[in-house]
């Protein structure tokens, strides 16, 4: 490496730094094996309703097609490490879970200003062409990350710092400026699997294989429609994403609790108060997060799954109240809500008939109409 380069990477480190990053690491823009094994994941179906994932699949697997003129990748990490244990919120029923990463301002908009901010600077500085990306575009973020020494890939296919843990969010800066890439990190997993053994819906098939399908931060936040009856109780009161994978991560020991409030905000609220939010008032509560964006619908589905989870018949007539809902979605939570909180017989005198055949069988699970009995 020559001495004006090796200058600009300690420059561009320095700065990344000064920014509020955390790591950086340099890499070509491709992510060798990983291509081929996004492609043997995604042809499996194991990315479920996540269409994205296969539209732009080339540009995905190889990052040098989705900016042929760039020369190399700027990785950037930036920690949102929680101040206390996320998974002891799992234990009040009566209140919702919600992913660390999620509790704040929307991390595409602050970790994007920064990387932009980084991307001036270095155009200043050494001239070239940027483009900066932040889990919105067909890159994969992750691959790149371990190439650049950020950290590797866990058995939880999540990256793992020696020195962040598993709490960090990665931003990407691709440049036609020719710099020296750092060495790949490699595997520090070793024998432990805590992070295998702790999933509540066994998303984890094998080692460093994830079943989106199964995943509670696919079915919270991915998924459109109802989310399959026999992952609903796994869920308990996990409303937005899930942490439990990474939260027994052994690495997380040498992570810092992350400076500021940008990334904190939403806590635990409770279940009883997110179920009445309307449309307006749910835009309004979650704006500048990215909970806003899986909508309404969506969102009070996962409360309604939370509140059937909870054990809590005081919290029933909130259940009840949305049997009403303009949304089927939300209708057929409230009724597998509503089956787990009370007798039979009250459901059966709350049944009422359905136009929508998704919440009618919703219904039928709940309350199993009589087989009429056969003449003679």
């Amino acid at each position: 490496m020559d001495d004006v380069t090796d200058d600009l990477r300690s420059a561009i480190a320095g700065e990344a730094r000064a920014l509020g990053f955390d790591a950086c690491g340099f890499t070509r823009p491709g992510i060798g094996a990983a291509g081929a094994r996004l492609r043997d994941w995604v042809g499996a179906g194991r990315h479920g309703e996540m269409g994205w994932m296969a539209d732009r699949i080339g540009w995905r697997s190889d990052p040098a097609a989705l900016w042929p003129d760039a020369r190399s990748v700027i990785v950037l990490a930036e920690s949102y490490a929680p101040e206390a244990d996320p998974m002891g919120v799992l234990a009040a029923r009566d209140r919702a879970a919600i992913s660390v990463y999620a509790q704040g301002r929307d991390y595409h908009d602050v970790v994007k200003k920064r990387l932009k901010r980084l991307g001036r600077w270095l155009i200043d500085r050494a001239g070239g062409e940027i483009k900066v990306f932040v889990d919105t575009a067909p890159v994969m973020e992750k691959p790149l990350a371990a190439a650049a020494g950020v950290g590797w890939q866990g058995k939880h296919t999540n990256l793992v710092s020696r020195e962040l843990g598993s709490w960090f969010f990665l931003g990407a800066i691709f440049t036609t400026l020719d710099l020296q890439a750092d060495p790949p990190e490699r595997d520090h997993c070793g024998s432990c699997r805590r992070c295998l053994d702790i999933c509540p819906t066994a998303a984890f098939p094998t080692p460093y294989l994830l079943d989106a399908r199964r995943c509670i931060s696919y079915l919270t936040i991915e998924l459109k429609g109802p989310i399959p009856r026999g992952l609903r109780a796994p869920m308990g009161n996990r409303i937005y994403g899930c942490d439990d994978c990474l939260a027994v991560c052994p690495w997380n020991k040498f992570a810092e609790a992350a400076e500021g409030e940008v990334y904190r905000g939403a806590g635990a609220p409770e279940l009883a108060e997110l179920a009445g939010l309307d449309d307006a008032s749910f835009r309004a509560r979650f704006s500048g997060s990215p909970i806003k964006r899986i909508g309404r619908a969506r969102f009070i589905r996962n409360v309604l799954i939370a509140i059937g989870n909870s054990g809590e018949a005081a919290l029933a007539p909130h259940a009840e109240r949305l049997l009403g809902d303009e949304a089927p979605l939300v209708r057929g939570a409230a009724v597998w809500a509503l089956s787990r909180l009370v007798p039979r017989e009250a459901l059966a005198r709350l049944r009422r008939d359905d136009p929508d055949p998704e919440v009618a069988a919703e219904w039928d699970a709940a309350i199993p109409r009589p087989v009429p009995s056969s003449a003679g």
